[in-house]
């Protein structure tokens, strides 16, 4: 494909539809960026617009404050195979690291969750203001890695409303602790997959989600790993079998 042919080739993202043909105004956080990358007019660019389509583009203007481009070719992928992920709220840049992470890994929906153990949290990831920091880490990461589909962020829930929304959509789902079966050598074609917060659930949160709304526990090995870590892990893992 063009953008694996021409790996070097900056990736803007561009929140609009793509077609070939059109110019496309670009906001000025791009060109700030694309000044600090030395792109100028003429120089061939990567968008996203983060619903599937990839285009290949020639900067035709460049000021201060915006940029345009005109789209030559597009590529249309296809949404890849569900892959929601379940995390607590918590530390806010522990958070982050974690959107931009799984952005990369192609999640596609980001679901935080309201735990017991997430209200001792301070300072915490959690309204409007902070989900527009979220988004705006994925774009970073969606540009970064020339991904086509941005993850669907969420706004928090309590964990009892987590569990009743997840039942909504047919996939295979997967909460994390120690003492579980192995996730390597499961074979979904949908997944979801939860992760506790720092300091483990309570009981009455774990029997919620195994006995009542039967979530497969399982394990990422035998030590205790952060929540952002164990996160990357499995979103990894799981994208790796869904796409084999």
């Amino acid at each position: 494909m063009e953008r694996r042919r021409q790996p070097s080739i900056a990736t803007f993202f561009a929140d609009d539809s793509l077609a070939t043909g059109r110019t496309v105004t670009l906001p000025e956080d791009v060109a700030q960026h694309a000044r600090v990358r030395r792109i100028g007019p003429g120089d061939a660019i990567h968008l996203t617009n983060g619903r599937g389509s990839l285009a290949t583009a020639v900067l035709e203007r460049l000021t201060k404050n915006q940029a345009e481009a005109r789209v030559e070719h597009i590529e249309e992928l296809p949404r890849p195979a569900s892959l929601r992920l379940f995390l607590p709220v918590a530390d806010r840049e522990r958070m982050l690291w974690l959107a931009e992470k799984g952005a990369e890994l192609a999640i596609t929906a980001w679901q935080p969750v309201m735990f017991h153990r997430s209200a001792s949290v301070s300072p915490r990831g959690e309204g409007e203001k902070f989900a527009q920091k979220v988004r705006a880490r994925m774009i970073g990461a969606l540009e970064q890695s020339c991904g086509a589909w941005l993850p669907e962020i969420l706004p928090e829930l309590s964990l009892s409303d987590a569990l009743v929304r997840a039942e909504a959509q047919d996939a295979a789902r997967y909460y994390l602790e120690r003492g579980g079966g192995p996730l390597i050598g499961q074979r979904p074609r949908a997944a979801d997959v939860m992760i506790g917060p720092e300091g483990g659930v309570e009981d009455e949160e774990r029997l919620l989600i195994i006995e009542r709304h039967h979530w497969l526990p399982v394990s990422l090995g035998e030590t205790t790993l952060r929540f952002e870590t164990a996160g990357v892990v499995a979103a990894g893992i799981l994208r790796a079998l869904l796409t084999s």
